[in-house]
């Protein structure tokens, strides 16, 4: 979908979302962006970056916002968002109709301190960034939660929860390090030269929100994972201690049954013949079981 034009102080601003098969075909008539660059802008799969073409003069930009999968469980992808500077106009592509993304756009419109489409684009990636702080305490509140629960009993469910947090984690956790380092690495590109104080402080504030957002989901990444490694070890322990009782439990079954089995031979056996032959079997094998127990015991194998 194409949304009618805005103006940014002067600078006209095209906004898209989910473009459908037949839109690429008037961007491209209308406004002459290439099909290659509505193409790479709009692949769903496309990683953080920035290009400037000099002999068009075009700036693109591709960033990587949170996406739900299920908001309510946390389970979070990421996917890309992108921002083109053609002609002296804004276009934005929010192939994923990224809701994030979207207000993070209509809040750098409403910002009054928005004077220019520069600042407009330093604004709407500063709100993306902060975007992921959110999901972080999300993520710190649920994996509280889980280490509460898998103390107390281990559960299926729990772990499944816990295995989606991680996944979660590492699809945040990798696109806010890409995020930053292409911040990192706007100023001394084409559209940093020449920034005056107010554009520097733009691009020291959202490299600051990006780090600070790195370092949460760095230690969320450690801290899951230390759960999830102390409890793999518990399920271990767990395990272990469920087949040493079953194989105590077979050992102790096991002398019975030899000792009835030679009873039950069709050939003479010593005491066979007597009334109670076989209180006397059932004798001699309590007394083994017991002499074995003691035995297991004192070789702490039990």
């Amino acid at each position: 979908m194409i949304k009618p034009e805005k103006m940014i102080n002067g600078t006209k601003w095209i906004e898209t979302i989910q473009i459908n098969a037949e839109e690429p075909q008037i961007l491209e008539n209308q406004y002459g962006i290439d099909e290659d660059i509505i193409e790479y802008v709009t692949d769903k799969d496309e990683s953080t970056n920035y290009v400037y073409d000099i002999n068009e003069d075009d700036q693109l930009f591709i960033f990587l916002a949170p996406y739900a999968l299920d908001k309510d469980a946390l389970r979070y992808i990421t996917q890309p968002f992108g921002m083109l500077l053609h002609k002296g106009v804004l276009f934005t592509f929010n192939q994923s109709h990224i809701p994030e993304v979207n207000t993070a756009l209509y809040a750098a419109l409403d910002n009054p301190k928005v004077k220019t489409v520069d600042a407009f684009i330093l604004e709407t990636l500063f709100a993306v960034v902060d975007s992921f702080i959110p999901i972080s305490r999300g993520i710190t509140k649920k994996r509280n939660y889980l280490d509460k629960m898998l103390n107390r009993k281990t559960k299926n469910s729990d772990l499944v929860s816990l295995s989606h947090l991680q996944q979660t984690l590492t699809f945040l956790s990798s696109a806010v390090q890409t995020n930053l380092s292409e911040l990192n690495r706007l100023p001394k590109t084409h559209f940093g030269a020449g920034a005056d104080q107010d554009k520097i402080d733009l691009f020291e504030d959202v490299q600051i929100e990006g780090e600070q957002v790195q370092r949460m989901f760095e230690i969320e990444m450690q801290v899951v994972d230390r759960i999830d490694h102390t409890f793999n070890s518990i399920a271990n322990n767990n395990l272990n201690d469920t087949m040493k009782f079953l194989t105590i439990w077979s050992l102790t079954m096991a002398v019975p049954t030899i000792i009835t089995g030679f009873y039950g031979m069709n050939v003479k056996l010593p005491l066979a013949g007597l009334q109670y032959a076989w209180m006397l079997t059932l004798g001699i094998s309590v007394v083994l079981i017991v002499a074995m127990l003691i035995m297991l015991k004192a070789r702490r194998k039990m």
